[in-house]
This record gives structure tokens, C-alpha cells and sequence, in this order.
């Protein structure tokens, strides 16, 4: 229900008012009606004036309870504005808790979707890697396969260890031999130019 516009307020009251003359206007007539009956000469003028007085108290009367009447109708309008007010401002209340609540539950919302993409995320990087059992059992291989390739290592170094010594007294052997070669050929050579020597001198 809209408003009460000074129109429809002008126009309850030129319906209370009947003519626009308002009640100030019949008490006037109802005194000079009044005064009247009480100046009148003749008994004829004095029931007309009585019944101008009842007629005017009739209309006063009238006016009276009509104007009761549209004041308690506005006295109920005015409770049924502030019933409808009360009602609104409620409503206003309601709509912005619900708009509270689903602003929270949008956010809410986001959030799931945010951490469900990351687990799914999450989850197609843990398919693609073993499993722990399957790891702790490829680590434990891996370890033993270490361990193995460490013995070898060693024995790897210690077989070139044992070679390089080998390969060591042989070239110290080799050296010597060249040595006893040499010292052989020098040797050989002192004795044939000895022989040469002995077989050139004449004998005495």
C-alpha cells in the first residue's frame, strides 16, 4: 500500500466537511437557530426553529461519527503501516542473512572446489609413482645391488693393486735383465779385443 498523498487527505476531508463549511459552520447555525427559537413570536416559528435545531444536531451528530469513524480507520491504517513496515524491515533482514549465508556458502564452496582439484591433482602425481611396499622393496634391491657392486669394486682394486705390483717387479725384472744384457755385451767385447789383442802380439 503506497503512501497517503495531500490529495486523498483533501478529499477525506471535504467528505467529512460535506459542503466545506465544516463543523464550525453548523454550531454557528445552531446558535443563531437557537436565539432564534428563543426570539420567536409565534409557536408556528418556534417548532421551525426546534426542528432546524434538531436537524442541525442530527447533521452534527452525523459529521461527529463519521469523523470517529474515519479516525479509527486511520488509526488502523496506521497499525496495518506499521505492521507492513515491520513486516519489511524484516523481510530487508531476512534477505541480507541470506545473502550473508550464501556469500559464505559461495566461499565455502570455492574452497572445496579448490582443495578437490588439488587432491585430484595430487592423487594423478601419486598414480604415477609406486606404491611405499613396492619402493621399500626396490630400495632394498638397490641396496643389495650396491652392496654387490662395492665387493666387486674391491676386488676390481685389489686384482689391480695385485697387477700393478705384478706389473711393477716385472718392469724391475726387465731392467735388471737389460742391465745383465748390457753388462753380458760389454763383457764380450772386452774379451774378444782381449783374444784380438793376444793373437796380433808375435810369441817371444
Amino acid at each position: 500500500m503506497g503512501a497517503v498523498t495531500d490529495d486523498e487527505v483533501i478529499r477525506k476531508r471535504l467528505l467529512i466537511d460535506g459542503d466545506g463549511a465544516g463543523d464550525d459552520r453548523r454550531i454557528n447555525l445552531l446558535v443563531k437557530s437557537f436565539i432564534k427559537w428563543c426570539n420567536s413570536g409565534s409557536q408556528e416559528e418556534g417548532y421551525s426553529q426546534y426542528q432546524r435545531m434538531l436537524s442541525t444536531l442530527s447533521q452534527c451528530e452525523f459529521s461527529m461519527g463519521k469523523t470517529l469513524l474515519v479516525y479509527d480507520m486511520n488509526l488502523r491504517e496506521m497499525e496495518n503501516y506499521e505492521k507492513i513496515y515491520k513486516e519489511i524491515e524484516c523481510s530487508i533482514a531476512g534477505a541480507h542473512e541470506k545473502i550473508a549465508e550464501c556469500k559464505k556458502q559461495i566461499l565455502q564452496a570455492k574452497r572445496i572446489r579448490k582443495n578437490r582439484q588439488e587432491y585430484d591433482a595430487l592423487a594423478k602425481v601419486i598414480q604415477h609413482h609406486p606404491d611405499r611396499h613396492e619402493t621399500l622393496k626396490e630400495l632394498e634391491a638397490l641396496g643389495k645391488e650396491l652392496e654387490h657392486l662395492s665387493h666387486i669394486k674391491e676386488s676390481v682394486e685389489d686384482k689391480l693393486e695385485l697387477r700393478r705390483k705384478q706389473f711393477h717387479v716385472l718392469l724391475s725384472t726387465i731392467h735388471e735383465l737389460q742391465q745383465t744384457l748390457e753388462n753380458d755385451e760389454k763383457l764380450s767385447e772386452v774379451e774378444e779385443a782381449q783374444e784380438t789383442s793376444m793373437e796380433a802380439d808375435p810369441k817371444p
